[in-house]
């Protein structure tokens, strides 16, 4: 079994007329260009019968409207119900929103949703440190026993399209403040596991988790049997960031490490097994 914890998907009407939804500062800022990948379940399912994925938690990103991300939770929601055995749906908040974001936390849970994310704070326009805000969103992720998931990017190396600013910096605060959260970094946490090597991160981490998306785009092979030596394969989740990105590439990417049978086991599934079943 191979389950991919990190894919985007549309509805229909905004990928055959995304120019309708570029007044969202997120959209935009990430799709704006023809080029820029868009999917609906229906393509996400049949991507996974040809890569032999057998889950994918689909992701909505955090729009800067709260409108769009209620218009795309819904359809997160159905794609779920109409994919039950293949499907596992994380929903979209705009922080900003106030009640209304803590309202949709709510409203998500209780028709089947697993978690929160993909967080776009950067984009979003608020700060992950400015506690006042994030605790009560954070209060009710916790208190429906889901998972967040957040963007995080690095804070060196090269440009990429959609890299952001989401660092291990901001990441660290956000962490210590909020020690009872499921929290999966995504993008390897933009670097943040090496820091694991000092002890009081190391300890910092125990319910943070780290996700593979779009590897071939940043790392080298060998980042998997590093961070798995540094703070343990069971912090990983294979994610692809399709369709951005295939899962045949990062799969392919896995194979040339020299990672033990139990660690890629934990790497493509158990962990995110491990994970889900946290809320039950």
């Amino acid at each position: 079994m191979i389950i991919d914890f990190h894919t985007h998907v549309v509805p229909p009407a905004i990928k055959e007329r995304r120019e309708e939804y570029l007044h969202d500062a997120c959209f935009s800022s990430l799709y704006s260009q023809p080029k820029a990948k868009l999917a609906t379940a229906d393509e996400i399912i049949a991507s996974m019968d040809e890569h032999g994925i057998d889950k994918s938690v689909i992701l909505n990103l955090g729009w800067t409207t709260h409108e769009l991300c209620v218009v795309t939770n819904d359809y997160i929601l159905d794609a779920v119900a109409r994919y039950p055995k293949r499907l596992i749906g994380f929903c979209a908040v705009q922080p900003l929103a106030g009640d209304m974001a803590v309202k949709e936390i709510e409203r998500c849970a209780k028709s089947g949703a697993k978690g929160i994310g993909e967080l776009r704070s950067d984009i979003q326009g608020f700060d992950l440190r400015d506690t006042g805000l994030v605790k009560p969103l954070v209060e009710a992720i916790v208190r429906h026993g889901l998972i967040l998931l957040t963007h995080a990017s690095e804070p060196v190396g090269h440009e990429y399209f959609g890299k952001g600013n989401i660092r291990p910096d901001i990441l660290y605060p956000f962490i210590l403040a909020f020690p009872e959260l499921k929290l999966v970094c995504a993008h390897w946490g933009g670097g943040l596991p090496f820091y694991a090597l000092m002890p009081e991160v190391a300890k910092s981490l125990t319910n943070v988790y780290f996700d593979t998306a779009a590897t071939p785009f940043l790392y080298q092979p060998r980042i998997f049997k590093h961070v798995a030596e540094i703070i343990g394969s069971d912090k990983i989740l294979f994610g692809s960031d399709y369709p951005l990105m295939s899962p045949k590439r990062i799969i392919e990417q896995i194979e040339t490490v020299e990672l033990n049978p139990e660690d890629r086991r934990k790497i493509f599934r158990t962990n995110a097994l491990k994970l889900l079943s946290m809320m039950e």
